[in-house]
């Protein structure tokens, strides 16, 4: 995991800010009830481009295999809450998905390339963050996260493929836009701690 956990710290633009790591411990129920929404987030996005991209078989198969994935890990974090008392509820979303994906192109196939990298971004951060977090974590909390390290890096490996092919070329250019774009809204202050916020103010 050593190996896969440093590609990505080299595919993202940036470390996630201590200062995040510090206000993830101080509202871990927070984290974990958003932690949830991510991973239903994920799976929903992985079924959108199935019913959109009937045609792409290659696609297909790894966006159903994800879905599963996901639903799985969201499954997990309700078991994990339950235990301690967290109540799942509605939040407002992150301006973080929503500041990536304001960049995508309209139209295909740059928007399915674009929406590739999108993903290939949001798990690429996931599976950083977890690592991040893990060694400050209770026990129960720290293996749960280690072991969600080799799936997510596999999503971001699976969604950048994917986007090449789709592209039928590398997507540098286009991953050089995204990553500007993550770098910003990963470092600069927030006013809400999500997980995949920037440092709160």
């Amino acid at each position: 995991m050593t190996d896969a956990l440093q590609e990505i710290h080299d595919f993202l633009p940036c470390r996630t800010p201590h200062r995040w790591i510090e206000n993830a411990l101080d509202h871990q129920d927070l984290m974990l009830i958003d932690h949830a929404h991510c991973e239903k987030k994920a799976a929903s996005t992985a079924l959108s481009l199935m019913y959109r991209y009937l045609d792409n078989t290659e696609l297909l198969n790894k966006m159903s295999r994800l879905a599963r994935e996901e639903l799985r890990h969201f499954e997990q974090v309700l078991a994990i809450m339950n235990k301690r008392g967290v109540r799942y509820d509605h939040l407002t979303p992150a301006r973080y998905a929503a500041g990536l994906r304001q960049h995508v192109r309209s139209d295909d196939p740059g928007r399915l390339v674009d929406v590739l990298i999108v993903g290939a971004i949001i798990e690429a951060r996931s599976c950083e963050r977890f690592a991040a977090l893990a060694p400050h974590l209770d026990e129960t909390l720290a293996d749960f996260y280690t072991s969600l390290l080799k799936s997510e890096a596999r999503h971001y490996q699976d969604y950048l493929k994917l986007a090449e092919q789709a592209n039928g070329s590398p997507v540098d250019e286009r991953l050089a836009v995204f990553r500007e774009a993550e770098r910003t809204l990963v470092e600069q202050p927030d006013n809400e701690f999500r997980f995949h916020s920037g440092p709160l103010l």
